[in-house]
């Protein structure tokens, strides 16, 4: 008897294949071919399209949380603090496909394209409440800082996507959220 997929090993492939690809090309029929098994197995574990871009999307965004853990080891005053520890660990050509993902996924959330509008604001919501966790002082406070904080680096990600790494890095800079070089 043949090997037997786990829905983990169904889903890394499918995230693999969405970062190489774009979520356009996220199909059944794809994902299978990718894995060398039958799309039946793909649709066993998920069910329907959405399904499969559901949890590629949070696998992602899982990704993208995973990089930054080690920057966040203790908490800190505000989005400065933040930004200036986190920006080295994002600022990488390995993250980058990670990143041109979720900013496929918010081009999609955008144009109002479901599953998207739904998943990526869920998404956003949530990093935001993990980023509160890492900064002192008020609710208010904390809340703002970790607002703050994502839309920085969402932009300096952005930018570094699209117009490249030493455009990114020279924002960065004059942000104060680099050394100057």
């Amino acid at each position: 008897m043949g090997h037997k997929h786990t829905r983990s090993e169904i889903l890394d492939g499918a995230l693999a294949l969405a970062i190489d690809d774009g979520l356009s090309q996220l199909t059944f029929g794809r994902v299978a071919k990718r894995l060398d098994i039958s799309d039946r197995i793909v649709v066993y574990y998920f069910p329907t399209k959405d399904d499969l871009i559901s949890e590629v999307i949070l696998a992602m965004g899982n990704q993208l949380q995973e990089a930054l853990v080690p920057a966040f080891t203790e908490t800190a005053a505000d989005h400065v603090e933040l930004v200036r520890t986190a920006w080295p660990l994002l600022a990488r050509p390995e993250v980058d496909p990670t990143f041109a993902l979720f900013f496929e996924a918010n081009g999609l959330a955008t144009a109002g394209r479901e599953p998207y509008t739904s998943l990526v604001p869920t998404l956003v919501t949530l990093w935001v409440d993990w980023v509160m966790t890492l900064v002192e002082g008020s609710e208010e406070h904390r809340r703002t800082e970790a607002e703050a904080t994502i839309a920085l680096l969402d932009g300096l990600l952005l930018l570094r996507l699209l117009i490249g790494a030493d455009a990114a890095d020279r924002a960065a800079k004059r942000l104060g959220f680099a050394e100057p070089g």
